[in-house]
């Protein structure tokens, strides 16, 4: 089971190391734990990930960081194709499928983001699985660290988890694609965590607000650990 959080643009590198001090001293037991925060809190642990990174050791790239930074605080995991990154910052599916080649041929274990909007749900599942197999072009599906994060876009931020049959369904679609790990993300809760995990073919969760309380992660872990 995965339990990962994704901090966006929260927290100051002063907040997330009280964060990680905390976190540390859980038992995180059977479950893989894997913290996204943004760039200016990058720690060395082995479950921090980096949200972003320029498909590039070092160079010309004003805003953004390369492996050269990572590697500072030896970061070897990272998240690609967050659908903020796709509908506010304007990634096309070929920079995606690039900075994915990049980052797999530097050993990275990419949690691969994919998800829907909501007119795309509203026309059916066979069109949210036309829509995410567009989101697949160019990644290779059964790259060895590879772990995927279905979000559907309608339900990110906005406190409506997609209902449980919802869930089932389009993780079965996905798993027609891939055998690697399927996550699920949209509105995860300490009080809707247990159910989501225990659906078929769900095999952890990425949580996005909720994670900012370090002691609600904890408990999210915990109940993890049971199921």
């Amino acid at each position: 089971m995965i339990v990962a959080a994704n901090f966006k643009t929260n927290k100051t590198r002063r907040e997330v190391k009280r964060y990680i001090q905390t976190l540390d001293g859980a038992d995180f037991g059977n479950v893989k734990v894997a913290l996204f925060p943004p760039a200016t809190g990058l720690f060395e642990r082995e479950y921090i990930g980096a949200q972003n990174a320029y498909p590039t050791f070092n160079g010309a790239f004003t805003g953004e960081i390369g492996l050269e930074q990572l590697g500072e605080f030896n970061i070897k995991k990272i998240l690609i194709g967050h659908s903020e990154r796709r509908h506010i910052l304007g990634e096309s599916q070929e920079f995606i499928a690039e900075k994915f080649e990049f980052f797999k041929n530097e050993g990275f274990e990419i949690y691969y983001c994919i998800g829907e909007p909501l007119e795309v749900r509203e026309r059916g599942m066979e069109a949210v699985t036309e829509y995410l197999k567009k989101q697949f072009v160019g990644i290779d599906l059964e790259y060895e660290k590879l772990i995927l994060a279905y979000e559907p876009v309608w339900a990110i931020g906005t406190g409506v988890s997609a209902s449980l049959e919802q869930i089932e369904q389009t993780h079965s679609q996905i798993r027609k694609f891939t055998s690697k790990p399927i996550l699920y993300g949209g509105s995860v809760k300490v009080n809707n965590i247990k159910d989501i995990i225990s659906v078929n073919n769900v095999e952890g969760v990425l949580v996005g607000s909720a994670s900012l309380d370090v002691e609600n992660f904890i408990k999210m872990i915990e109940i993890a650990k049971n199921i």
